[in-house]
């Protein structure tokens, strides 16, 4: 038997360190509790990532009205921006380019200063470094004696009283495999959740200033041609670093998507937007632990985001979903995973009072 299978059980392992899983482990941490987080991936963060400038390739907004994730950046010490809105739009279509005045696309939110990712980086930062493994992917959560679940990843096995699932549904449903016994209906909805972003790609490209600012454009696009469906100036705090970004549904993204980026931008922005210093593709379809091999073709059902099979824990109140994709409320923002955090930590926090 390991040291670790000989250790007494931790009260939770959160599987997952994206910025659902990791603000549940802070939060549990904080109050007491023994917490395990295992994350497959080399980095943290999930859909919270960013180019070297600090330039979201997923998350990339928070509104008000969002009071959780304003509220965790005061609380990180961390800060936001105003998304920039000065400007024209630009529309795209078989009949070519047209201005529309003031900016159609975008409304009031903030950014984060240094990307999505400072939220994730802040959180796992609280963490003992032993209480956070990295390139640990969870192959599958099973009954175990005693009342406890074990968790397995990399020939090991945790034992833990609660496990928080902190990835999307779909994901756990085609990675993990997942205790016998749970309910019929649960398992089918998990497997059949979108996961938020699965089959986007966003493109930024970066530029040395934000010249379409000073021809008047907001950097806000749309278009029916495509590749980009929708365009927003993506710059950092007072333009700097210079940057548009868009998304692009992943079946648009063929071995020719750089050209044909760079081609779409020069006709929408003019000349100046065909050589960026850098364009960076991030196709999420094409990320294991965010895409299941299961995706389904066709429009997602969004509806299936929030279902209340994921609202309370399975397995004697010892299963848990914490992902965006589970929350009732503001599913796909950053929102929506700290509403699916905060909901599981009450859970393990009452049941333990």
């Amino acid at each position: 038997m390991s040291a670790e299978q000989d250790r007494p059980p931790h009260d939770v392992v959160v599987v997952g360190a994206g910025i659902g899983g990791l603000a549940a482990a802070e939060a549990l941490h904080r109050s007491g509790v023994d917490v395990l987080v295992l994350e497959a991936r080399p980095r943290t963060g999930g859909r919270l990532l960013g180019t070297a400038e600090g330039l979201d390739l997923g998350a990339t907004w928070c509104w008000d009205g969002e009071p959780r994730v304003l509220g965790l950046v005061d609380r990180l010490g961390l800060a936001t921006y105003a998304q920039h809105l000065a400007g024209d739009t630009v529309v795209e279509d078989q009949r070519g380019v047209q201005r529309y005045p003031g900016n159609l696309m975008d409304v009031a939110s903030h950014r984060y200063v240094g990307g999505a990712g400072a939220l994730t980086d802040a959180l796992a930062a609280t963490l003992p470094a032993q209480r956070l493994l990295l390139d640990h992917p969870v192959h599958s959560v099973a009954r175990g004696a005693g009342g406890v679940l074990e968790v397995a990843s990399r020939g090991r096995t945790w034992h833990a009283r609660h496990v928080v699932l902190a990835v999307p549904p779909a994901v756990a449903a085609d990675t993990v495999r997942l205790p016998a016994d749970l309910p019929d209906d649960l398992v089918r909805v998990a497997a059949e959740t979108p996961v938020w972003m699965g089959q986007v790609a966003k493109v930024v490209a970066v530029y040395d200033e934000p010249f379409w600012r000073h021809d008047g454009l907001a950097g806000a696009a749309a278009s029916r041609v495509g590749p980009l469906q929708e365009i927003h100036d993506m710059s950092g705090p007072e333009g700097r670093p210079a940057a548009l970004f868009g998304f692009a549904p992943s079946a648009l993204m063929g071995p020719d998507a750089d050209r044909q980026v760079r081609a779409q931008l020069a006709r929408l922005f003019g000349a100046r937007a065909a050589d960026p210093r850098r364009v960076t593709i991030q196709d999420w379809s094409r990320e294991r632990w965010t895409s299941p091999t299961t995706a389904a073709a066709g429009a997602p059902d969004h509806s299936l985001f929030g279902h209340p099979v994921f609202q309370e824990p399975t397995l004697e109140g010892r299963l848990h979903w914490a992902s965006t994709e589970t929350s009732p409320a503001f599913a796909g923002h950053v929102e929506g995973a700290l509403v699916a955090a905060e909901r599981t930590v009450d859970r393990i926090l009452a049941a333990a009072s």
